[in-house]
């Protein structure tokens, strides 16, 4: 695989994405298929409500239509498309809920966490039985492989979840999620053909012209949001991606964003909950910088800019 191989998928995917999303807006506003935007949330973002929501599956059909039409199909490619669509449809089902019953909370989250885990615990088992590697894990910052035995499934499980509900957290602010979503994607995509693992560079390459086409209409203000369709999809695409490439460990350092945004939601409750006193004006991170005064759009654009840092420090790494 090459660079301009790359830049074909990329191209390719985007165009799809982009004629989706345009197709699927007016759709789901017809259906009525609006976000309903939490009361505890900043106040400037009522205004967002009605927004049409689950444009994600733009990004699911375009990413998989790309990759179907790549000529690059084999065993590996199908394991992260199963579980980058199986997340999609879990998240859908949870959109779908949210918006029969106009409510904010759609599946239960233990629901919710039993099925991540039985996908990403699939994965996990699958990567274990056809790598070269077995069970072990490339650790990047020493350039070693360590063996985890027994504990390697339920380890790659745990990043598969993290990682999803990561992105879930990260899809607060226009742009956000699909913006930092094309830039990671693009570091494992660069990552793949420098190491020649065709599956991992074909899927990203194609998850990153999806987010970038979807990006279009997405971005500020948003004329359509992702829902858990795309992000649970998201992060799962890009964990199982990086599973079969045997690149889990990179996940965090490309991903920080994603990364930092969970803490902050578990330094917040876990605060909240023993001293009574919060951290941050209001968790995930991004609204706390929203409530100091940065625009929605600031914001963003730092997010990327951060992200842009991290993909770059995991290239110097690798």
């Amino acid at each position: 695989m090459s660079y301009l191989q790359i830049g074909i998928l990329i191209i390719v995917a985007f165009f799809i994405s982009l004629v989706l999303t345009y197709v699927e807006i007016p759709i789901l506003q017809n259906l009525k298929a609006g976000q309903n935007i939490r009361e505890e949330g900043p106040k400037a973002h009522q205004a967002k409500a009605g927004t049409p929501s689950m444009g994600g599956l733009a990004i699911i059909a375009a990413t998989v239509i790309t990759c179907l039409t790549s000529g690059g199909m084999s065993r590996d490619m199908g394991v992260i498309l199963a579980a980058f669509v199986l997340f999609g449809l879990l998240g859908f089902l949870d959109d779908y809920l949210k918006v029969a019953k106009k409510q904010n909370l759609g599946l239960r989250a233990w629901q919710k966490l039993v099925l991540q885990i039985i996908i990403a615990a699939a994965v996990a088992a699958y990567q274990s039985s056809v790598s070269v590697y077995g069970t072990s894990v490339y650790i990047p910052i020493i350039d070693q492989h360590w063996d985890f035995g027994i504990w390697y499934i339920p380890f790659v499980a745990f990043v598969v979840v993290a990682m999803v509900n990561s992105v879930n957290l990260t899809d607060g602010l226009d742009g956000l999620a699909s913006g930092v979503t094309t830039l990671v994607a693009l570091f494992f995509a660069i990552v793949a053909v420098n190491f020649g693992i065709n599956a991992g560079g074909i899927f990203n390459s194609a998850l990153a012209g999806g987010c970038m086409g979807f990006l279009m209409f997405n971005k500020y203000p948003a004329k359509v949001f992702m829902g858990d369709t795309g992000s649970l999809a998201l992060g799962g695409g890009l964990a199982a991606a990086a599973i079969i490439m045997n690149m889990e460990l990179m996940l965090p350092i490309a991903g920080m964003l994603f990364v930092v945004e969970a803490l902050s939601v578990m330094i917040q409750v876990v605060s909240f909950q023993t001293t009574g006193k919060r951290v941050f004006k209001m968790a995930p991170l991004h609204h706390h910088f929203e409530l100091c005064g940065l625009k929605e759009t600031h914001v963003v654009a730092l997010f990327w800019a951060f992200t842009l840092i991290c993909c770059v420090i995991g290239l110097l790494i690798l």
